[in-house]
């Protein structure tokens, strides 16, 4: 079995593609398929987030590109997007962050909250991209940094 042991960052053209969802692109070991059909084992030395522009380069050279995934999302607009963006944060909630709107992952505690604080809420399909943590590259967890 191919066995992708190393990934990059890249937008040149790769062999294949693989569509994950948010949750998805975060791993370590893990059998996938590509879009093509093909199976590969990702054995990565640590647990990676990964994004569109990322690959996993197969011990035979190949790239295999990351295509993120639509999802069922919730859409957050409102007069005061700065603030409805704290209280999503406040909630280390995974957001996408837009010039005139937020994403976030259909929740149904997070839609009451963000009822109550006036937001307009609306359910779209889309690929999820949110913000990366500021301590590291891609996402981080605890406080422990």
């Amino acid at each position: 079995m191919t066995r992708a042991t190393a990934t990059l960052h890249t937008h040149a053209a790769t062999d294949d593609t693989v569509t994950l969802t948010y949750d998805e692109r975060f791993l370590r070991r893990k059998l996938l398929t590509s879009d093509n059909g093909e199976e590969f084992l990702v054995d990565l030395p640590e647990t990676i987030s990964l994004n569109s522009g990322d690959a996993f380069k197969l011990d035979d050279g190949r790239l295999i590109g990351i295509i993120p995934a639509t999802e069922e999302l919730l859409e957050v607009k409102g007069t005061d997007l700065v603030r409805l963006a704290w209280h999503i944060g406040n909630r280390h909630t995974p957001c996408q962050l837009g010039t005139d709107r937020l994403l976030i992952q259909r929740d149904h505690v997070m839609r009451d909250m963000l009822t109550k604080l006036g937001a307009e809420l609306r359910d779209v399909t889309e690929e999820f991209t949110p913000e990366g943590g500021a301590y590291g590259h891609g996402r981080t967890h605890g406080h422990a940094h």
